[in-house]
């Protein structure tokens, strides 16, 4: 599967930064759109230049981190400081894509995209995030505290919020593992190799944690 949602903070986690982000002072989000997708961007931001940026960015960091799930599905080898977005009624985000190279200084390529949801569901009407994936056209809206992971290739878009305020957290994440194809064949891997484990067959586990390390060994690129 080429996305993965995840419980990335506690409800009440995410609901405290959202919190200390409500009262915060955010800026045109424009300033960080290239070319046409400066036409499609409404809404605000908090990026590494606020002076509130960087302490709430290290929480969210340390949060991917510390995952295990994101972890085993990213494999990443660099995560972007976030970027705090804040959409009130009437904005949003047209189709665009990712730019496959972001964070100069210390420029990163953009493998994977995340977004972290941080406002509660229910607090907000519309804003979903709307992608097309292998498993078709979704449209996400997460519980406060989730994140989804995906390709950065996709083109997707911000649906307009109708109702509320809308803070989530966006970062990207260069992963050693640049092949979507490769990371999705590791997953599956895991998958039987953690189903052999538990049932005590030792023969097949041995067998597929060197196919695990060994397909790394091939596909990873530090």
């Amino acid at each position: 599967m080429t996305i993965r949602i995840i419980r990335l903070l506690a409800r009440e986690e995410a609901v405290q930064l959202c919190s200390i982000l409500a009262g915060l002072r955010f800026d045109d989000g424009r300033k960080t759109a290239g070319g046409s997708a400066r036409e499609r961007k409404a809404n605000l931001q908090i990026t590494s230049g606020h002076p509130d940026h960087a302490p709430l960015a290290l929480k969210v960091t340390e949060a991917y981190t510390r995952n295990a799930e994101f972890n085993a599905f990213a494999h990443p080898a660099r995560i972007r400081a976030p970027m705090f977005n804040r959409y009130e009624a009437g904005m949003h985000y047209g189709p665009h894509i990712d730019a496959a190279i972001t964070g100069a200084p210390g420029a990163m390529r953009a493998d994977l995209a995340t977004t972290l949801f941080l406002s509660a569901p229910e607090v907000y009407d519309g804003g979903e995030l709307i992608a097309e994936f292998s498993t078709g056209v979704q449209r996400i809206k997460l519980d406060a505290g989730e994140a989804v992971v995906y390709p950065a290739s996709r083109v997707h878009q911000v649906a307009p919020v109708t109702r509320g305020v809308r803070i989530a957290a966006v970062t990207w994440i260069q992963s050693l593992i640049r092949s979507d194809t490769m990371r999705e064949i590791l997953i599956d891997l895991q998958r039987v190799l953690d189903a052999a484990e538990a049932a005590g067959d030792h023969d097949a586990s041995l067998v597929l944690t060197k196919c695990v390390h060994n397909l790394l060994r091939h596909a990873a690129e530090p």
